[in-house]
């Protein structure tokens, strides 16, 4: 039996076929509009399927379990109690440090994009009744960097988490430092670092989630700080690249290298959580903290 995949390229090369000059000049030439995200590719294991079907699964490839990119409004509505969410400093903006080139126009396109004014969405909320303090990181802004802006923001989330006894939830998801800020993207690292530190020694609960991919200087910070680190299946963890680990020790990594699974087996990671399972999951780690319940979850 044929596979989608291969549906796909026979409708593909059909659809090129017909939409070439024919030979006879008295014939026109078909114009076919081919239709656009019509099919998901997994990047890791290569399975294609319908993008409906990706959809109604929550964005988990149904073939090997990768846990694709969510963006902040999806990650949101799958974790918080409808209507509970509340936006910290949503008014912080990015300036341009150093001088990159073009740097305003591509946040300003990000903005765009993402509806939002950065990489990380902050604020209060309640997860099946339990108050905490969330925060997401959207990869598609920027691959989530951490500029001067996403470190405050996370900075400000910790401090006010700290001043009302509230633990925090933290969803990492980045490429690391964010380079068009220089040295003032990698001080993030000792700031988020400190908040969490204050807010660990004022005997608050820190929980992070690490999705695709948590890499760099906030792998480095303050997405392994947490009391309690889950992982979504499947995604990539690490500080730099495995060609760049493999040159630097000389010898060869593990094929699974920066899997949520390696890392759970070397006790980085505490547990691997299904997205599905997600919400539940942060709600038990913060009954089981002794945290009440305000409400009655939907």
């Amino acid at each position: 039996m044929a596979s989608i995949e291969d549906l796909f390229k026979v409708v593909k090369n059909r659809f090129v076929d017909d939409s070439r000059p024919a030979s006879n000049s008295n014939n026109k030439s078909k114009s076919v509009e081919i239709p656009q995200n019509l099919l998901f590719k997994c990047p890791r294991c290569g399975n294609v399927v319908y993008n409906e079907e990706f959809e109604r699964a929550i964005k988990v490839c149904p073939k090997c379990n990768y846990h694709a990119r969510l963006t902040w409004q999806e990650r949101l509505e799958l974790t918080v109690d409808t209507g509970s969410f509340r936006e910290f400093d949503r008014e912080l903006q990015s300036l341009n440090p150093i001088g990159f080139p073009r740097y305003e126009e591509k946040v300003s396109s990000m903005k765009r994009q993402c509806d939002t004014n950065e990489a990380i969405v902050t604020g209060e909320c309640t997860i099946r009744g339990y108050r905490c303090v969330l925060g997401i990181m959207d990869s598609h802004f920027m691959m989530a960097s951490m500029g001067s802006v996403v470190g405050e923001k996370i900075t400000r989330a910790f401090e006010y988490a700290t001043e009302r006894g509230l633990p925090v939830v933290m969803f990492t998801a980045s490429g690391g430092a964010r380079m068009q800020e220089g040295i003032i993207s990698l001080m993030q690292m000792a700031k988020t670092s400190g908040a969490v530190k204050r807010h660990s020694d004022a005997g608050g609960l820190y929980i992070t989630v690490l999705t695709d991919p948590t890499t760099g200087g906030v792998e480095a910070s303050f997405a392994s700080l947490g009391d309690i680190i889950i992982a979504e299946p499947k995604v990539l963890i690490g500080f730099a690249g495995r060609r760049v680990i493999q040159d630097t020790i000389r010898q060869r990594l593990p094929d699974d290298f920066q899997s949520a699974e390696f890392q759970l087996d070397c006790g980085f990671v505490d547990m691997i959580v299904e997205r599905g399972m997600m919400r539940k999951a942060l709600s038990n780690v913060l009954k089981l903290h002794g945290f009440p319940k305000e409400t009655t979850a939907r």
